[in-house]
């Protein structure tokens, strides 16, 4: 760990506290000089930290920069050791993974960016990824499941990400099968995720887990294209410091404990809770197709249960829906 990040770290666990550059120094090791220089350097990363004669350096408790130093006190001891990286900005967090998995990366390794210059959604469709105002993020698996099983890796993100949201944020999460979260109504959350198959072996090779949340409505709005049905957890900038950082936290937190697990299914019941979708007319979309159905339940393999017009119940495993206006 460099000086920065040393320092960092300090800063963040004093968040809105003074800390004596003496005291750094002599906890880290390291000359005041040295101290001074990595102050610098995070200033101009946009850290609003104060510089007060014998009191110390002071890291204000608005600020809302994501970083390894502000996530990672708030993960559980108990989860799995993750490889965590944040970067300020990238195509796409899904896409850098699947290209490390390639290369032999190992599981665990999680990727948060600030802002996606290319994110992607499902069906090919771009995810509109602003800076600051949203939390993107892809884990890196290499389960042991088959190709059948892997719906159960994004029905157990969905639910992660529902209790995270109200854990961290107090705002009550549904989910719209397979893999949306709402909030009042509208989309904040939607999860990407993409495998490697080993054909001889007929597993999985290794898994993407994309999570995109908007947790603030971006002060220019969302693009025309997705504006009635994308919403952000909060208004602009009305959220509180670290927010971002403890959803990152809290997500990865439930989510190692369900894959720990992962044969049990704990999530299924919580999945099923949480679904607006049950009772409800639907269409189930294919190409420019539309076929109407009503939703029953969402079975043991979560699947969603539905029942075509002319009376055949069918379960769908994959597939993109959308609720009938009355």
């Amino acid at each position: 760990m460099s000086a920065k990040q040393h320092v960092l770290s300090v800063l963040e666990q004093n968040k809105g506290n003074n800390v004596s550059g003496a005291k750094l120094a002599q906890e880290l090791s390291i000359s005041r000089n040295a101290i001074w220089k990595a102050i610098k350097n995070l200033q101009l990363e946009g850290y609003n930290i104060t510089a007060v004669p014998n009191k110390g350096y002071c890291l204000s408790e608005d600020n809302d920069i994501l970083s390894n130093e502000s996530i990672i006190p708030y993960l559980s001891d108990t989860i799995r050791p993750v490889n965590l990286e944040v970067r300020k900005s990238v195509t796409s967090t899904n896409t850098i993974l699947k290209e490390l998995a390639s290369e032999g990366e190992a599981e665990g390794k999680v990727l948060i960016a600030e802002e996606q210059t290319g994110g992607r959604g499902r069906l090919g469709r771009n995810f509109y990824s602003p800076s600051r105002t949203g939390l993107y993020m892809s884990v890196l698996l290499r389960p042991k499941v088959t190709v059948e099983d892997s719906l159960y890796i994004t029905t157990s993100a969905a639910v992660s990400v529902a209790k995270a949201i109200e854990k961290v944020t107090g705002c009550e999460a549904e989910i719209k099968w397979v893999n949306d979260i709402f909030c009042n109504g509208k989309k904040v959350c939607g999860i990407l995720t993409e495998a490697g198959v080993d054909f001889e072996g007929g597993g999985l090779e290794y898994c993407i887990v994309g999570i995109g949340i908007n947790v603030a409505r971006p002060r220019e709005d969302f693009p025309d294209d997705i504006k009635e049905i994308a919403g952000g957890i909060f208004e602009p900038n009305r959220y509180s410091s670290n927010l971002r950082s403890k959803l990152a936290a809290e997500i990865l937190n439930y989510f190692w404990g369900y894959y720990s697990e992962f044969s049990k299914k704990a999530f299924i019941d919580e999945y099923r809770r949480r679904s607006f979708l049950i009772g409800k007319e639907i269409n189930i979309i294919s190409g420019d197709k539309l076929q109407n159905a009503r939703a029953l339940e969402i079975d043991e393999n979560a699947r969603l249960v539905v029942q075509l017009p002319d009376g055949e119940i069918k379960a769908l495993s994959s597939g993109e829906i959308s609720i009938r206006p009355k």
